[in-house]
């Protein structure tokens, strides 16, 4: 690997930044800058773990940064090895060690046996840039940690990344909850991501959250999660337009020539708006183009060729065609509102839960109007089944949301994730 050293900025910088934070390495700002107070922080780093004290990232010294990143390492049992002493050895717990490792006798440690050893940091941080890279290396490291969650891919996006996908829980309700459709909405994703560590760490210790048992919704619920539903738009407005990129001169036309994605790109790689890609009055939505000034790809708004032309949104179309999703909630950003209704569609219980997350979120409930009624994801799917689906709009200001709002968000829908799965 290329020497990560002083003066290297972005968002890999920023993750390593936060990692660093947590263990007491670091007190700068996280900005991405790889400045003189994240060097001191890579020397402590370098010198606790007997490497060579340069300041620069060489692969040795990222070795131990990705196993931060991932929250956990490995450990080789000895012989006199007790869970106790290994613990304290990681500064973690025993707990922590017998959830990662379900077939682990305590009493009769094997000698010679591979095991997990999660650290004490949580592993989703969330006062950093969330991409596609992020999400992949948390959900590595929360299937580590937590082997009762399980994850898996319903599809790829137009440049190949994998849409994941995490399910909590085993119960017969199953409910649906996804993320940043719109790439300039990527705050969403680390909520999502934050609220399935959290209900995982609940559930391996026996606790609540707002007076939920955990281990009830578990039983009684299945709760689907894709935290990003758009990794091509989100990686071009975080990380920048890649010189690699197949659609390289494309994009830069659709987005009037300009090279700066970061505060005006929604769509995926193709300039398709994927919420409004679904056989919802999509018709409508392609004839309500001009009125908003879009006449082909670009930003936002354009709704593609033709229903479901993305593999985006046809992915997540068919991954809800495969279940039985009682209910479903589509993540956006911004305005604190709940939309609840598609063309007087949702049955009647629609409006009395839509009050219920009213009511624990603090949000407004709402219809859409205009073009923002036409085409999403929710209207589909409250035309296909008959059955409550929500957009929910978190935060306030325009898009893209700073990550200084993610505590307000994430403590304004705690308990609205929890209520869904059982109400």
């Amino acid at each position: 690997m290329k020497i990560i050293e002083f003066g290297t900025t972005g968002t890999e910088i920023m993750k390593i930044q936060a990692v660093l934070k947590k263990i007491g390495y670091y007190t700068g700002p996280i900005n991405g800058i790889f400045d003189s107070n994240t060097k001191l922080a890579i020397k402590k780093l370098q010198k606790h773990r007997n490497l060579p004290i340069t300041g620069a990232i060489d692969k040795a010294t990222y070795y131990q940064i990705k196993r931060l990143i991932l929250g956990y390492d490995y450990y080789i049992i000895q012989k006199g090895d007790t869970l106790f002493d290994i613990a304290e050895k990681y500064d973690t717990t025993i707990n922590k060690i017998i959830t990662a490792n379900p077939h682990l006798v305590p009493y009769n440690l094997t000698i010679g046996e591979k095991i997990i050893v999660p650290y004490s940091i949580d592993v989703v941080d969330t006062n950093i840039n969330y991409t596609y890279d992020i999400l992949s290396d948390d959900i590595k490291g929360l299937l580590a940690r937590y082997p009762f969650l399980q994850s898996g891919s319903i599809g790829i996006s137009v440049l190949g990344r994998k849409l994941y996908y995490l399910k909590l829980g085993r119960g017969s309700n199953e409910v649906f909850y996804n993320a940043a459709h719109h790439s300039l909405e990527w705050i969403t994703s680390p909520l999502l991501m934050k609220f399935i560590e959290n209900f995982c760490k609940a559930y391996s210790e026996n606790k609540y959250i707002k007076g939920y048992s955990i281990r009830k919704i578990f039983e009684k619920s299945s709760i689907y999660i894709v935290p990003m539903v758009n990794p091509d738009g989100i990686d071009l407005v975080l990380n920048g337009l890649d010189n690699n990129n197949p659609y390289y001169d494309d994009l830069i036309k659709w987005n009037k020539g300009s090279t700066d994605f970061s505060k005006t790109w929604q769509a995926n790689i193709h300039g398709v708006d994927l919420n409004h890609n679904y056989d919802a009055s999509w018709e409508e939505s392609k004839k309500a183009e001009p009125l908003y000034g879009v006449y082909g790809p670009g930003p936002t708004r354009y709704s593609g060729p033709y229903p479901e032309s993305e593999p985006e949104s046809k992915s997540v179309a068919n991954f809800t065609r495969k279940h039985n999703f009682r209910l479903v909630l589509a993540y956006h950003s911004q305005g604190e509102i709940i939309y609840w209704n598609y063309k007087n569609l949702a049955p009647a219980e629609a409006l009395k839960i839509g009050k219920k997350l009213s009511e624990v979120s603090g949000y407004s409930l709402a219809e859409a109007y205009g073009i923002a009624s036409y085409a999403g994801y929710k209207d589909w799917f409250i035309k296909e089944y008959r059955r409550p689906g929500y957009t929910i709009e978190v935060g306030r200001g325009k898009n893209p949301l700073p990550i200084s709002q993610f505590d307000k968000i994430y403590a304004d829908n705690e308990e609205l994730l929890l209520l869904a799965a059982i109400v």
